[in-house]
């Protein structure tokens, strides 16, 4: 078996394809007038994204793009294109190598329409925050714009939208199985997951005048291709009856997942194939997949190597001009207001929470930048990112507190396939030590003009309770106020179907967080995220939640509610109703608890916001229907009155709906009913 460490490359370099010396663009060009300007009569990658150019390193094509120059590629920029015609993909000409294709940071449905398919008036990442600037589904429509505007150049598609989609998909937005977005778009091949290393061999090796269709090797790299003939086939309807048997598989194995035809017909299908996918997820020993979409087969390669703390400083370290490109003049761009003054220290999330897909996309394993490289950014932010007062608005990732956290044993990570390395309990071959975060913590804090350093990330509190230091460290030098945290839900039914920890834990937390805030003499307050309507969730479970809500004095403003995102295991459980997470066999899988019509999405909705007089009526109804009229009534230990205030209830709710988020509620302490102590 092929180890991670065994597997380990640095990443190519594409510098003898140009050798004469070219300095950094101060952009990556927009139009032809910045090409002339930098002197180019093409460019040899053109990158089309449905994001406006902020060339900063939360920005996926500003990565890629600066990475690329760094090759000695000519790069230009086809940022949020009016997709009505293919002539604003003929802005920049036809690229010598190929067009790279991406929704953006975010999935464009995701991006576009709530968890309620209610359709979204606004986008952080476009100039004045407008919405309807990309398209539905816009990887797909921008590759077809491509298509028609240099028909011979081949299409690479890449970022979250086509990464999360790379195969036939459950979409919440349509209501159905998809085909892999590679064969709707139409492209050449797809680059999965954080796409670096693959990037550049790619752009490499078509530079040296490979076909894409030669490019097969690549890991991390989807596309249509025949099975090889000296391939074994494994089929995913074996594995869970002989799961350790396949694990041991030797040689060149490929395992064939059910076909689009299957899982779009058959649910129990479907999960089979999701439950294969999350576990070839390790890139120590995943093993190729094959689905077959019609009278094709799609060829997944095996999941990108982890960046090594050296490469991932590299592609930090990049020139970026840390600002939105000069076309947007003094427009706002939100995502860009929000991160400008953040730092990234690390990739990855081995928490495997159902309900989010980083894992799928970024993976397991933890990958870090150095203190120096962390350092320097710091100094760039600084230099060149105006109203910078000091205050470093987040220290994090995708966690704020897996810093250098990873298997003590490189063998046992190589080989392991469990989806989470801190459910139901902490591995005992997890290093846990907050160390090092520590120490970067308290260098940051020292570097010459930092006044304050924040934590925006959401805190991994299960992983936070092993060190009392770091929490301590974190309230007295990283809280403004409050801090968010994520139990997102009281009861154990829920809780395992999303792979999180028991409230037992968020209160051992809060009780430390508590008696840090009083030591450091701060008032602090945490913010708890719940989820309604998560498969596995039933009435019962929501309104002990509300009831938890209310002793708790929470007011949750708004409301996050269950939304099924491509490829998430619980977006799998939800389309299905079976668990996943258990092994799937025909007739004896463990079935799921979905939450699927609106009056009951609508009903767990105001469980959260059990406090506003126009969800009152509903949960009434529903608590009488559930036998529990005796949570209605004026009792601190009730839920809700009988009474009803006038200008609310059914016709006021019409009026002001509850609002809904996919990034965590708001909560209040103020004017709640309290349990007395």
């Amino acid at each position: 078996m092929e180890t991670i460490a065994s597997a380990q490359q640095t990443v190519p370099t594409l510098t003898r394809h140009r050798p004469e010396a070219r300095a950094a663009a101060p952009f990556l060009p927009m139009s032809r007038a910045e090409m002339t300007a930098l002197g180019w009569d093409e460019c040899d990658v053109v990158l089309v994204t449905g994001d406006a150019y902020v060339d900063h390193p939360s920005f996926g094509m500003a990565i890629i793009g600066r990475l690329l120059e760094a090759q000695g590629l000519r790069v230009g920029i086809i940022a949020q294109p009016d997709w009505q015609s293919a002539e604003p993909f003929k802005a920049l000409g036809r690229p010598r190598l190929f067009f790279g294709v991406t929704g953006g940071n975010l999935d464009s449905m995701v991006n576009r329409y709530t968890s309620d398919r209610k359709l979204r008036h606004d986008d952080a990442y476009t100039p004045g925050g407008e919405g309807g600037k990309r398209p539905d589904r816009c990887t797909i429509v921008y590759t077809q714009r491509c298509r028609e505007a240099y028909k011979d150049v081949p299409i690479v598609l890449g970022g979250i939208e086509a990464s999360l989609r790379r195969i036939a998909h459950y979409d919440y937005w349509s209501d159905k199985v998809r085909r892999s977005i590679l064969a709707d778009a139409k492209g050449d091949i797809l680059i999965y997951g954080n796409a670096e290393r693959a990037v550049v061999e790619v752009a490499r090796r078509m530079a040296d005048g490979a076909t894409t269709r030669e490019l097969d090797d690549v890991r991390g790299v989807a596309m249509f291709r025949r099975v090889p003939e000296h391939f074994t086939e494994l089929h995913a309807d074996d594995l869970d009856s002989d799961d350790e048997g396949a694990t041991r598989t030797r040689g060149d194995t490929v395992i064939r997942l059910p076909a689009f035809e299957d899982v779009e017909n058959d649910r129990e299908a479907y999960a089979r194939a999701s439950r294969v996918l999350h576990r070839e997820a390790n890139p120590g020993n995943a093993r190729p997949l094959v689905q077959r979409h019609g009278d094709r087969d799609l060829w997944l390669n095996p999941p990108p190597i982890p960046l090594t703390s050296d490469e991932m400083d590299s592609v930090y370290d990049l020139p970026y001009a840390r600002a939105p490109h000069p076309a947007y003049g003094d427009a706002k761009i939100p995502a860009w207001d929000m991160i400008k003054f953040s730092v990234t220290i690390m990739r990855g999330c081995f928490g495997g929470c159902t309900f989010c897909s980083i894992t799928e996309h970024e993976g397991r394993i933890i990958q870090n930048r150095s203190e120096g490289s962390i350092l320097r950014e710091i100094e760039q932010i600084q230099d060149k990112t105006p109203g910078f007062t000091g205050v470093i608005s987040d220290i994090g990732g995708p966690t704020a507190n897996m810093y250098r956290m990873a298997c003590k044993d490189p063998k046992i990570e190589a080989a392991c396939r469990l989806p989470s390395c801190v459910f139901p309990t902490i591995c005992p071959n997890l290093n846990t030590s907050h160390d090092d975060l520590i120490r970067l913590y308290r260098k940051v804090r020292e570097a010459k003009g930092v006044k304050k350093v924040m934590v925006a990330s959401g805190v991994r509190y299960d992983l936070a309770v092993t060190s009392p230091e770091y929490v301590k460290e974190l309230v007295t030098h990283h809280v403004g106020g409050y801090l968010k945290i994520a139990p997102e839900h009281t009861e154990r039914g829920p809780l395992d179907k999303m792979m999180k920890p028991g409230i037992g834990t968020y209160d051992k937390f809060k009780e430390m967080f508590d008696a840090a805030a009083k030591e450091a003499g701060k008032k602090y307050y945490l913010i708890p995220y719940f989820i309604a309507a998560h498969p596995g969730t039933t009435d019962e479970d929501m309104m002990h939640l509300a009831l938890w809500l209310k002793k708790n004095r929470y007011r949750a403003d708004q409301v996050q509610t269950f939304l099924p995102s491509p490829m998430a295991t619980a977006t799998a459980m939800y389309h299905t109703g079976v668990n996943t997470l258990k092994g799937v066999r025909r007739g004896a899988s463990d079935q799921v608890e979905t939450i699927r019509g609106a009056r009951q999405r609508k009903l767990h909705k105001a469980f959260l916001r059990y406090h506003d007089p126009d969800n009152w009526p509903l949960l009434r109804e529903a608590l009488k229907e559930m036998g529990r009229g005796d949570l209605i009534g004026p009792r601190p230990d009730q839920l809700v009155p009988t009474y009803q205030p006038p200008g609310t209830g059914k016709a006021a709710a019409t009026k002001r709906p509850v609002r809904t988020s996919s990034r965590g509620p708001k909560f209040t302490t103020k004017g709640v009913p309290l349990f007395k102590k």
